[in-house]
């Protein structure tokens, strides 16, 4: 009996036989992730980010301890980064929850609270010895100080402004001044006295009523986008040809900003008080 020729099957031929008549060659379904699942996958990454920038500010109290005090400000800096980008992340990820707010109040009393208080008081006050020290203790005081209060607060002022200056601000003014010193080649020692009264300054700035502007309204920024991409780059040109003295005057008109914000407020309150209340001739004009 002659061999029938056997018909050749195309190689892209799809195949059939499986029950239910699916194709050989289709994808399998994916399995669905639970959306629970997803989100525990999710709350992860803006806590990963506050104990990323606790490392850097603990690494900088090691740096301060062994006198690599430059180092440390550099790296209290870069713990501020992070501060200010795990908050944004957890609030566009939808993944803000009260272990992240209470993680991150307790990061930030050992990032922008102790590791500036220990730089600070290793690389100018230690001469001045129980007044150095306290003035370190009086610097963490008030940041705890101010963290609490920020959290009782949160969500009954103003969320355009800050009441007192952040401590994240408060820890980057003395790493910066712990850069521009060394950039323009200045001595602590020879500035002992006015890096005491900073501190101290400083100290109280946290713990006072002064407004600070918050930088959450992006108006400006939506009306003139161009401008602002434009301002932006030329920051960017600054800080790359001298970082060091660029974030020094940057942190220290923001701090100036305060007291020159609430003087203008009380100001604004006090003519819009006269202008609101009727004049003694009208009040004389009042039939009794």
């Amino acid at each position: 009996m002659a061999n029938r020729p056997r018909r050749r099957r195309g190689f892209f031929v799809r195949r059939r036989g499986f029950p239910g008549g699916n194709d050989y060659l289709d994808r399998p379904p994916r399995k669905k992730l639970p959306i629970g699942k997803m989100k525990q996958g999710i709350f992860i990454l803006p806590s990963l980010l506050t104990l990323t920038g606790t490392f850097f500010s603990f690494y900088a109290i090691i740096c301060a301890i062994h006198g690599r005090f430059v180092m440390s400000g550099a790296l209290i800096i870069i713990a501020a980064f992070f501060d200010g980008i795990d908050g944004r992340v957890a609030r566009l990820t939808k993944t803000t929850t009260r272990f992240g707010l209470e993680l991150d109040s307790l990061a930030d009393v050992i990032s922008f609270g102790v590791a500036p208080a220990v730089l600070i008081y290793l690389w100018a006050l230690s001469p001045y010895g129980r007044i150095g020290w306290v003035g370190a203790f009086v610097f963490v005081a008030c940041g705890a100080l101010r963290l609490a209060r920020f959290n009782v607060q949160s969500g009954t002022i103003d969320s355009r402004r800050f009441n007192g200056l952040p401590i994240p601000a408060a820890a980057v003014m003395i790493a910066t001044t712990v850069l521009f010193f060394d950039e323009i080649g200045l001595k602590a020692q020879d500035f002992m006295t006015p890096l005491l009264i900073l501190t101290y300054f400083i100290s109280f700035l946290m713990v006072s009523s002064v407004k600070f502007h918050a930088f959450k309204d992006l108006t400006l920024v939506k009306q003139k986008p161009f401008s602002s991409t434009v301002a932006f780059v030329l920051i960017l040109a600054l800080i790359a040809a001298a970082h060091k003295v660029v974030l020094f005057l940057f942190i220290s008109v923001y701090v100036i900003s305060g007291p020159v914000l609430t003087l203008i407020l009380y100001i604004r309150g006090k003519k819009l008080a006269k202008e609101t209340s009727p004049s003694e001739e009208a009040v004389e004009a009042k039939p009794t």
